[in-house]
């Protein structure tokens, strides 16, 4: 398991995502906890350079603190809009549309 400093801790509290999070079938919902279980016990370096997560800026978007806002895959359908704040992967929104997290 990585350094506990500077392993990744995740916040699911926006509402958004806690909507569409539990509105999921149960096949997308098992998918979905099993990649945020995956995400907690890993460090933000491999979280960076894992490919599977398809870790990419959208520009559209700025973060509540002024970040960056980053769209990361979650399952083959889902993805999710979060972004960094210190050691914290902070979750804005949910999309099982898989191109709607590229949308105003």
């Amino acid at each position: 398991m990585p350094a506990r400093d500077n392993r990744v801790l995740l916040d699911l509290n926006s509402e958004e995502f806690q909507n569409t999070f539990l509105a999921l079938e149960t096949a997308e919902l098992k998918q979905v906890v099993a990649t945020l279980n995956r995400l907690r016990s890993m460090d933000w370096n491999t979280v960076y350079t894992h490919s599977g997560f398809n870790w990419e800026a959208v520009t559209i978007f700025k973060a509540p603190n002024g970040s960056k806002a980053y769209s990361l895959r979650l399952s083959q359908k889902i993805r999710a809009l979060a972004y960094r704040d210190g050691d914290f992967l902070r979750f804005m929104s949910l999309h099982p549309d898989h191109d709607s997290a590229y949308k105003r």
